[in-house]
Protein backbone atom coordinates (compact mmCIF):
# COMPACT_ATOMS: atom_id res chain seq x y z
CA UNK A 1 0.00 0.00 0.00
CA UNK A 2 2.56 2.29 1.10
CA UNK A 3 4.84 1.81 -2.35
CA UNK A 4 1.75 1.91 -4.30
CA UNK A 5 0.99 5.58 -2.81
CA UNK A 6 4.29 6.77 -3.49
CA UNK A 7 4.46 5.30 -6.91
CA UNK A 8 0.54 7.62 -7.52
CA UNK A 9 2.32 10.68 -5.62
CA UNK A 10 5.72 10.96 -7.64
CA UNK A 11 3.11 10.63 -10.83
CA UNK A 12 0.20 12.19 -10.28
CA UNK A 13 1.27 15.21 -8.47
CA UNK A 14 3.69 17.56 -10.26
CA UNK A 15 1.94 20.18 -10.10
CA UNK A 16 2.11 20.15 -6.32
CA UNK A 17 5.41 20.64 -6.16
CA UNK A 18 6.10 23.62 -8.93
CA UNK A 19 6.85 25.70 -6.10
CA UNK A 20 8.55 24.37 -2.88
CA UNK A 21 5.70 25.62 -0.27
CA UNK A 22 6.30 23.47 2.83
CA UNK A 23 3.36 24.34 4.76
CA UNK A 24 1.09 24.09 1.09
CA UNK A 25 3.01 20.92 0.24
CA UNK A 26 2.13 19.36 3.25
CA UNK A 27 -1.61 19.90 3.35
CA UNK A 28 -1.70 19.06 -0.11
CA UNK A 29 0.12 15.69 0.35
CA UNK A 30 -2.62 14.87 3.31
CA UNK A 31 -5.28 15.79 0.71
CA UNK A 32 -3.87 13.68 -1.67
CA UNK A 33 -3.14 10.68 0.64
CA UNK A 34 -6.16 10.02 1.59
CA UNK A 35 -7.93 10.22 -1.77
CA UNK A 36 -5.34 7.65 -3.01
CA UNK A 37 -5.87 5.58 -0.12
CA UNK A 38 -9.63 5.56 -0.63
CA UNK A 39 -8.85 5.13 -4.52
CA UNK A 40 -6.52 2.01 -3.98
CA UNK A 41 -8.83 0.20 -1.52
CA UNK A 42 -11.75 0.53 -4.13
CA UNK A 43 -9.72 -0.71 -7.05
CA UNK A 44 -8.24 -4.38 -4.73
CA UNK A 45 -12.04 -4.69 -3.55
CA UNK A 46 -12.98 -4.35 -7.27
CA UNK A 47 -10.00 -7.08 -8.49
CA UNK A 48 -7.48 -7.71 -6.21
CA UNK A 49 -5.54 -9.48 -8.72
CA UNK A 50 -5.19 -6.42 -11.39
CA UNK A 51 -2.49 -4.06 -11.32
CA UNK A 52 -2.23 -1.45 -9.11
CA UNK A 53 -3.33 2.28 -10.69
CA UNK A 54 -2.16 5.44 -10.44
CA UNK A 55 -3.20 9.07 -12.12
CA UNK A 56 -1.10 10.78 -14.11
CA UNK A 57 -0.64 14.50 -13.56
CA UNK A 58 -3.45 15.13 -16.28
CA UNK A 59 -5.76 12.28 -15.22
CA UNK A 60 -9.17 12.08 -13.31
CA UNK A 61 -9.88 9.41 -11.13
CA UNK A 62 -11.67 8.21 -14.19
CA UNK A 63 -8.72 7.80 -16.22
CA UNK A 64 -6.15 5.73 -13.86
CA UNK A 65 -4.15 3.82 -16.05
CA UNK A 66 -2.30 0.74 -15.09
CA UNK A 67 1.37 0.48 -13.97
CA UNK A 68 3.66 -2.26 -13.29
CA UNK A 69 3.68 -3.32 -9.63
CA UNK A 70 5.50 -1.22 -7.19
CA UNK A 71 8.57 -3.19 -6.67
CA UNK A 72 9.20 -2.71 -10.72
CA UNK A 73 9.03 1.67 -10.31
CA UNK A 74 12.24 3.23 -10.07
CA UNK A 75 11.45 6.35 -7.75
CA UNK A 76 11.86 9.64 -9.50
CA UNK A 77 12.23 12.63 -9.02
CA UNK A 78 9.87 15.23 -10.17
CA UNK A 79 11.10 17.77 -12.86
CA UNK A 80 8.92 20.49 -12.35
CA UNK A 81 10.03 20.12 -8.77
CA UNK A 82 11.73 23.31 -7.14
CA UNK A 83 13.85 22.85 -3.84
CA UNK A 84 11.88 20.43 -1.96
CA UNK A 85 12.76 16.80 -2.23
CA UNK A 86 9.80 14.14 -3.01
CA UNK A 87 8.94 12.58 0.04
CA UNK A 88 5.29 11.46 1.15
CA UNK A 89 3.82 11.59 4.47
CA UNK A 90 4.39 8.52 6.56
CA UNK A 91 1.47 6.78 8.07
CA UNK A 92 -0.26 8.57 11.09
CA UNK A 93 2.52 8.11 13.92
CA UNK A 94 5.24 7.11 11.53
CA UNK A 95 8.50 9.06 10.59
CA UNK A 96 10.42 9.33 7.68
CA UNK A 97 14.10 10.14 6.62
CA UNK A 98 15.46 11.72 3.53
CA UNK A 99 19.24 12.59 3.63
CA UNK A 100 20.82 14.80 1.66
CA UNK A 101 25.47 15.23 1.26
CA UNK A 102 27.70 16.71 -1.38
CA UNK A 103 31.58 16.31 -1.81
CA UNK A 104 33.74 19.07 -3.68
CA UNK A 105 36.75 20.60 -5.06
CA UNK A 106 37.39 24.47 -5.14
CA UNK A 107 40.20 26.59 -6.55
CA UNK A 108 40.81 30.29 -6.86
CA UNK A 109 43.28 32.86 -8.34
CA UNK A 110 43.34 34.53 -4.78
CA UNK A 111 46.46 35.31 -3.59
CA UNK A 112 47.12 33.14 -0.22
CA UNK A 113 44.04 31.14 -1.11
CA UNK A 114 44.56 26.87 -1.07
CA UNK A 115 42.75 24.73 -3.59
CA UNK A 116 40.67 22.48 -1.27
CA UNK A 117 38.48 19.27 -1.23
CA UNK A 118 35.97 19.54 0.94
CA UNK A 119 33.18 17.31 2.43
CA UNK A 120 29.76 19.65 2.33
CA UNK A 121 26.91 19.66 5.33
CA UNK A 122 25.27 16.03 6.35
CA UNK A 123 21.35 16.55 6.30
CA UNK A 124 18.76 14.46 7.92
CA UNK A 125 15.63 15.54 6.55
CA UNK A 126 12.36 14.20 8.67
CA UNK A 127 8.18 14.65 8.67
CA UNK A 128 5.81 12.77 10.73
CA UNK A 129 1.99 12.66 10.17
CA UNK A 130 0.40 13.42 13.68
CA UNK A 131 -2.92 13.23 12.23
CA UNK A 132 -5.03 15.01 9.15
CA UNK A 133 -3.93 18.33 10.56
CA UNK A 134 -1.13 18.13 12.45
CA UNK A 135 2.47 16.95 11.17
CA UNK A 136 5.47 17.80 11.83
CA UNK A 137 9.16 18.79 9.68
CA UNK A 138 12.93 18.42 11.00
CA UNK A 139 16.14 19.24 9.28
CA UNK A 140 18.82 18.22 11.40
CA UNK A 141 23.13 18.92 9.90
CA UNK A 142 25.92 18.15 10.88
CA UNK A 143 28.65 20.39 9.30
CA UNK A 144 32.23 21.44 9.35
CA UNK A 145 33.80 25.12 10.20
CA UNK A 146 36.61 26.69 8.29
CA UNK A 147 38.81 24.73 11.52
CA UNK A 148 37.70 21.49 10.48
CA UNK A 149 35.74 20.64 13.46
CA UNK A 150 32.24 19.53 13.52
CA UNK A 151 29.40 20.72 14.83
CA UNK A 152 25.20 20.20 14.77
CA UNK A 153 22.41 22.33 13.91
CA UNK A 154 18.90 22.27 14.05
CA UNK A 155 18.27 24.36 10.96
CA UNK A 156 14.19 23.33 10.98
CA UNK A 157 12.06 22.22 13.87
CA UNK A 158 8.24 22.87 12.76
CA UNK A 159 5.12 21.76 14.05
CA UNK A 160 2.30 22.44 11.27
CA UNK A 161 -1.49 22.85 12.01
CA UNK A 162 -3.23 22.33 8.71
CA UNK A 163 -6.96 22.79 8.45
CA UNK A 164 -7.65 24.26 5.04
CA UNK A 165 -6.27 25.53 2.10
CA UNK A 166 -7.27 29.54 3.16
CA UNK A 167 -5.32 29.05 6.60
CA UNK A 168 -1.99 27.06 8.04
CA UNK A 169 0.24 27.20 10.85
CA UNK A 170 3.71 26.95 11.91
CA UNK A 171 4.97 26.97 15.25
CA UNK A 172 8.60 26.51 15.37
CA UNK A 173 12.16 27.29 13.91
CA UNK A 174 11.48 27.88 10.35
CA UNK A 175 13.04 29.59 6.76
CA UNK A 176 12.10 33.19 6.66
CA UNK A 177 9.19 33.75 4.12
CA UNK A 178 11.80 36.79 2.85
CA UNK A 179 10.91 36.77 -1.50
CA UNK A 180 11.42 33.87 -3.25
CA UNK A 181 14.76 31.97 -2.50
CA UNK A 182 14.83 31.50 1.30
CA UNK A 183 11.72 29.23 0.95
CA UNK A 184 12.12 27.49 -3.03
CA UNK A 185 15.59 26.26 -1.65
CA UNK A 186 16.27 24.78 1.14
CA UNK A 187 19.59 23.16 2.68
CA UNK A 188 21.63 20.79 0.78
CA UNK A 189 23.66 21.47 -2.14
CA UNK A 190 21.29 18.94 -4.07
CA UNK A 191 18.09 20.91 -3.77
CA UNK A 192 19.65 24.03 -5.62
CA UNK A 193 20.41 24.20 -9.59
CA UNK A 194 23.71 26.27 -9.00
CA UNK A 195 27.26 25.06 -7.04
CA UNK A 196 25.80 27.13 -3.87
CA UNK A 197 23.78 29.47 -2.54
CA UNK A 198 23.46 33.24 -4.04
CA UNK A 199 25.37 35.60 -1.35
CA UNK A 200 22.74 37.63 -0.37
CA UNK A 201 20.56 34.58 0.44
CA UNK A 202 23.78 32.99 2.42
CA UNK A 203 23.03 31.42 6.04
CA UNK A 204 23.67 33.45 9.13
CA UNK A 205 26.63 30.73 9.58
CA UNK A 206 27.59 31.52 6.23
CA UNK A 207 28.31 34.97 6.74
CA UNK A 208 25.23 36.18 5.05
CA UNK A 209 22.98 39.44 6.27
CA UNK A 210 19.47 38.05 6.31
CA UNK A 211 17.49 36.88 8.71
CA UNK A 212 16.89 33.94 6.92
CA UNK A 213 16.06 31.85 10.41
CA UNK A 214 13.00 32.54 12.72
CA UNK A 215 11.71 31.67 15.74
CA UNK A 216 8.12 31.87 16.40
CA UNK A 217 4.78 31.31 14.61
CA UNK A 218 4.26 31.61 10.32
CA UNK A 219 0.54 31.87 8.64
CA UNK A 220 0.18 30.81 5.21
CA UNK A 221 -3.11 30.09 3.06
CA UNK A 222 -4.34 30.57 -0.17
CA UNK A 223 -6.84 34.12 -1.09
CA UNK A 224 -9.88 33.77 -3.45
CA UNK A 225 -9.25 34.93 -5.93
CA UNK A 226 -9.79 32.85 -8.99
CA UNK A 227 -7.28 32.53 -11.91
CA UNK A 228 -4.62 34.85 -10.13
CA UNK A 229 -3.84 32.49 -7.33
CA UNK A 230 -3.34 34.69 -4.67
CA UNK A 231 -1.21 33.53 -1.55
CA UNK A 232 -0.30 35.19 1.60
CA UNK A 233 2.25 34.66 4.50
CA UNK A 234 2.28 36.55 7.78
CA UNK A 235 4.71 35.65 10.45
CA UNK A 236 6.08 36.25 13.91
CA UNK A 237 9.63 35.54 15.73
CA UNK A 238 12.03 36.48 17.93
CA UNK A 239 14.04 38.27 15.06
CA UNK A 240 17.87 38.08 14.99
CA UNK A 241 20.09 38.57 17.89
CA UNK A 242 21.73 42.23 18.26
CA UNK A 243 23.17 43.24 21.53
CA UNK A 244 26.76 42.86 19.70
CA UNK A 245 27.41 43.33 16.07
CA UNK A 246 29.47 40.60 15.99
CA UNK A 247 25.95 38.40 17.14
CA UNK A 248 23.90 40.65 14.64
CA UNK A 249 22.68 37.50 12.18
CA UNK A 250 22.44 34.66 14.39
CA UNK A 251 19.22 33.30 15.17
CA UNK A 252 17.68 33.51 18.50
CA UNK A 253 16.58 30.13 19.46
CA UNK A 254 15.90 29.68 23.42
CA UNK A 255 16.04 33.62 24.37
CA UNK A 256 15.11 36.87 22.59
CA UNK A 257 17.58 39.62 23.38
CA UNK A 258 14.41 42.27 23.50
CA UNK A 259 10.82 42.14 23.51
CA UNK A 260 10.54 43.58 20.67
CA UNK A 261 9.49 41.15 17.99
CA UNK A 262 9.91 40.78 14.49
CA UNK A 263 7.26 40.70 11.84
CA UNK A 264 7.01 39.44 8.08
CA UNK A 265 4.06 40.06 5.55
CA UNK A 266 4.50 38.26 2.08
CA UNK A 267 2.41 37.90 -0.75
CA UNK A 268 2.59 35.93 -4.14
CA UNK A 269 0.43 35.53 -7.05
CA UNK A 270 0.56 32.16 -9.22
CA UNK A 271 -1.55 32.68 -12.64
CA UNK A 272 -3.66 29.30 -13.24
CA UNK A 273 -2.96 30.50 -17.15
CA UNK A 274 0.84 30.42 -16.39
CA UNK A 275 2.31 27.17 -14.90
CA UNK A 276 5.46 27.75 -13.19
CA UNK A 277 4.94 31.67 -12.82
CA UNK A 278 5.10 33.24 -9.90
CA UNK A 279 5.44 36.77 -8.90
CA UNK A 280 5.18 38.09 -5.17
CA UNK A 281 6.31 41.05 -2.68
CA UNK A 282 7.79 40.45 1.09
CA UNK A 283 8.16 43.39 3.93
CA UNK A 284 10.25 42.82 6.72
CA UNK A 285 10.59 44.62 9.97
CA UNK A 286 12.73 44.26 13.62
CA UNK A 287 14.36 46.69 15.62
CA UNK A 288 17.88 46.18 16.92
CA UNK A 289 19.83 46.89 19.98
CA UNK A 290 23.55 46.54 19.23
CA UNK A 291 26.26 47.60 21.92
CA UNK A 292 27.36 51.17 21.35
CA UNK A 293 25.27 52.15 18.74
CA UNK A 294 21.99 53.74 18.86
CA UNK A 295 18.83 51.45 18.39
CA UNK A 296 18.45 50.31 14.74
CA UNK A 297 15.22 50.38 12.64
CA UNK A 298 14.99 47.47 10.15
CA UNK A 299 12.79 47.13 7.00
CA UNK A 300 14.11 44.61 4.67
CA UNK A 301 11.85 44.62 1.16
CA UNK A 302 12.00 42.19 -1.33
CA UNK A 303 9.85 42.00 -5.02
CA UNK A 304 10.64 38.67 -7.34
CA UNK A 305 9.38 37.51 -10.43
CA UNK A 306 10.19 33.48 -11.90
CA UNK A 307 9.48 31.25 -14.14
CA UNK A 308 10.35 27.58 -14.01
CA UNK A 309 7.55 25.12 -16.28
CA UNK A 310 9.24 21.72 -16.77
CA UNK A 311 12.80 21.98 -17.81
CA UNK A 312 13.78 25.91 -17.76
CA UNK A 313 13.67 28.59 -15.02
CA UNK A 314 14.25 32.04 -14.66
CA UNK A 315 14.57 33.86 -11.69
CA UNK A 316 15.21 37.42 -11.19
CA UNK A 317 15.06 38.86 -7.30
CA UNK A 318 16.02 42.17 -5.58
CA UNK A 319 15.86 42.92 -2.13
CA UNK A 320 16.63 46.28 -0.23
CA UNK A 321 18.03 46.01 3.49
CA UNK A 322 17.23 49.65 5.32
CA UNK A 323 18.96 50.32 8.56
CA UNK A 324 17.66 53.86 10.44
CA UNK A 325 19.37 54.38 13.26
CA UNK A 326 16.48 55.64 15.78
CA UNK A 327 16.80 59.13 17.11
CA UNK A 328 18.78 60.62 13.91
CA UNK A 329 17.97 61.38 10.19
CA UNK A 330 20.97 58.56 9.63
CA UNK A 331 19.20 55.95 7.19
CA UNK A 332 21.93 53.40 5.20
CA UNK A 333 20.01 51.60 2.35
CA UNK A 334 21.76 48.35 1.20
CA UNK A 335 20.55 46.99 -2.35
CA UNK A 336 21.05 43.16 -3.68
CA UNK A 337 20.08 41.28 -6.17
CA UNK A 338 20.52 38.27 -8.23
CA UNK A 339 19.04 36.83 -11.43
CA UNK A 340 19.40 32.92 -12.43
CA UNK A 341 18.58 31.25 -16.22
CA UNK A 342 18.96 27.63 -16.40
CA UNK A 343 17.70 25.38 -19.15
CA UNK A 344 17.77 21.65 -19.14
CA UNK A 345 18.81 20.51 -22.73
CA UNK A 346 18.54 16.54 -21.98
CA UNK A 347 19.89 13.71 -20.72
CA UNK A 348 20.12 15.63 -17.30
CA UNK A 349 22.40 18.27 -18.50
CA UNK A 350 21.39 21.69 -17.56
CA UNK A 351 23.79 24.77 -18.49
CA UNK A 352 22.89 27.93 -16.18
CA UNK A 353 24.38 31.68 -15.95
CA UNK A 354 23.42 33.65 -12.76
CA UNK A 355 24.63 37.10 -11.97
CA UNK A 356 25.05 38.48 -7.97
CA UNK A 357 25.16 41.98 -6.32
CA UNK A 358 25.36 43.28 -3.25
CA UNK A 359 26.26 46.44 -2.06
CA UNK A 360 26.94 47.75 1.62
CA UNK A 361 27.73 51.21 2.05
CA UNK A 362 31.17 51.37 4.44
CA UNK A 363 29.62 53.15 7.03
CA UNK A 364 26.83 50.76 7.75
CA UNK A 365 26.94 50.09 11.32
CA UNK A 366 26.47 46.00 10.72
CA UNK A 367 28.11 44.90 7.87
CA UNK A 368 29.97 47.75 6.32
CA UNK A 369 33.82 46.44 7.97
CA UNK A 370 33.06 42.97 6.59
CA UNK A 371 30.89 42.94 3.23
CA UNK A 372 31.26 45.95 0.90
CA UNK A 373 30.76 45.66 -3.05
CA UNK A 374 30.14 42.13 -4.40
CA UNK A 375 29.38 41.56 -7.51
CA UNK A 376 29.41 39.23 -10.52
CA UNK A 377 28.85 36.37 -12.63
CA UNK A 378 29.01 32.36 -12.37
CA UNK A 379 28.42 29.93 -14.99
CA UNK A 380 28.47 26.23 -15.12
CA UNK A 381 26.57 22.69 -15.89
CA UNK A 382 24.41 20.97 -13.30
CA UNK A 383 24.22 16.60 -14.53
CA UNK A 384 22.13 14.87 -12.94
CA UNK A 385 22.89 11.45 -13.85
CA UNK A 386 20.75 9.61 -11.71
CA UNK A 387 17.54 10.82 -10.06
CA UNK A 388 19.15 10.76 -6.59
CA UNK A 389 22.94 12.60 -7.75
CA UNK A 390 24.40 15.70 -9.48
CA UNK A 391 27.70 16.97 -10.37
CA UNK A 392 27.75 20.66 -10.78
CA UNK A 393 30.73 22.03 -11.96
CA UNK A 394 31.00 26.02 -11.73
CA UNK A 395 33.19 29.02 -12.70
CA UNK A 396 33.02 32.39 -11.08
CA UNK A 397 34.35 35.78 -11.20
CA UNK A 398 33.65 38.25 -8.00
CA UNK A 399 34.45 41.94 -8.17
CA UNK A 400 34.70 43.89 -5.26
CA UNK A 401 35.13 47.71 -3.78
CA UNK A 402 39.04 48.57 -4.05
CA UNK A 403 39.70 44.73 -3.85
CA UNK A 404 41.50 42.22 -6.59
CA UNK A 405 38.87 40.78 -8.48
CA UNK A 406 38.96 36.98 -7.92
CA UNK A 407 38.78 33.89 -10.42
CA UNK A 408 37.43 31.12 -9.07
CA UNK A 409 36.38 26.94 -10.32
CA UNK A 410 33.78 24.91 -8.12
CA UNK A 411 33.12 21.14 -8.65
CA UNK A 412 30.30 19.66 -6.43
CA UNK A 413 28.90 16.18 -6.02
CA UNK A 414 25.73 16.36 -4.26
CA UNK A 415 23.39 13.31 -3.74
CA UNK A 416 20.04 12.64 -1.74
CA UNK A 417 19.21 9.19 -0.04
Amino acid sequence: MKKTLLAALLLAAPEMFAQSDDHQLVLQLLQRVNELEAEVKTLKAANPTAAPTVLTSASTPSQATSVPPPAQLTPSVDPTMVGMPNMTLPEVGGLQFRGFSDVGFTDTDQKGSHSTFFTGAFNLFMTSRLSDRFSVLGELIFEFDPSNGVHTDLERAEFHYTPSDYFNLTAGRFHTSIGYYNTAYHHASWLIPTATRPFLFAFEDQGGILPTHNVGLSANGAIPSGPLGLHYVAEVGNGRASITTTAASSVQVQQDDNSHKSWNLAAFSRPAALPGFQIGASVYGDRLYPTGLPKISEYIMDGYITYHPSRFEFTNEFVEIRHALVGTNTVFHTPGFYSLLSKDVGRGVKPYLSWEYLNVAKREPLYGNSIGLRHGPSTGIRYDFTDFAALKLEYYRLMRRAQTDINGVRADLAFTF
